[in-house]
């Protein structure tokens, strides 16, 4: 697999990017379905919908090389771990993260109905990138996790388990707190090994604002630097096409990046 990743290495360019297995095969944990994987028929919104991911895959958007190791960010579209809504919360925000100088490595984890099988995926992108750094020309220790919604969530686990990253952006996160309070959810832990997280969430995204308020409040709690912008309008769902004040978060988040030194 190496020496395979090397070759596609060599096709990468900063306006697109192969697609690099994450598993070895027969090497992958868990299950998968066993549909091929299917684009959705648009429903007008300008949004590609990608569903029966059983191959996992990363693919790698190099910042501009300026000479210096870049940090690289890994992405995790959101969809309700049923579909991944690839370009709104993918490939358009790997272009984001490449204009302010930040790799991206573009994550396509299994599903649908697939919690576990998504995990194994972060945590696997995660060590992937780690491992090659050098040949990637990224900074191992400025590695960070940005997910939309069910995305969110799971850069959320990622983030509290052993393969985390090194700091974790959320964007209108699911599934974090307990139903009718702000309790964080039992099956994330956090601990004082936890990287520092920008949250991003609207207030009138009824379903899921929570979701921010709780992850942020057990941050707090073990002292985990933390930064939350609640907006009051934006809904759920807008990644970069917001027309509300919501609009600002990539600017937020990349002074926030910079005032942290993960963006230098």
């Amino acid at each position: 697999m190496k020496r395979s990743l090397f070759l596609l290495m060599g096709l990468l360019s900063t306006s697109w990017a192969a697609e690099i297995p994450l598993w070895e095969a027969g090497a992958m944990p868990g299950k998968a379905t066993s549909e091929p994987e299917t684009t959705l028929p648009g429903r007008g919104d300008h949004v590609l919908r990608l569903t029966h991911v059983g191959k996992p895959t990363l693919s790698f958007y190099p910042a501009k090389d300026s000479g210096a190791l870049a940090p690289v960010v890994i992405v995790c579209p959101g969809g309700g771990y049923s579909i991944l809504a690839y370009d709104k919360e993918g490939t358009e925000i790997a272009q984001w993260l490449n204009s302010i100088g930040v790799s991206a490595a573009l994550l396509k984890y299994r599903v649908p109905g697939n919690r576990v099988g998504a995990l194994q995926d972060a945590r696997r992108a995660v060590r992937l990138v780690r491992e090659h750094s050098k040949d990637w020309n990224i900074d191992p220790a400025r590695v960070g996790m940005l997910g939309f919604s069910a995305g969110g969530h799971l850069a959320a686990s990622c983030s509290n388990s052993p393969d985390r990253p090194n700091f974790t952006i959320l964007v209108y996160p699911a599934y974090l707190f307990k139903k009718g309070g702000l309790e964080l959810v039992d099956e994330i832990k956090i601990g004082k090994k936890t990287p520092p997280a920008f949250i991003v969430q609207a207030r009138d995204d009824r379903t899921y604002y929570r979701s921010s308020l709780a992850y942020a409040t057990a941050l707090d709690a073990h002292g985990i630097p933390v930064e939350l912008h609640l907006f009051a309008k934006g809904g759920h769902g807008f990644g970069l096409r917001s027309k509300h004040s919501v609009a600002q978060w990539p600017e937020l988040c990349e002074a926030w990046m910079r005032e942290m030194g993960f963006l230098r």
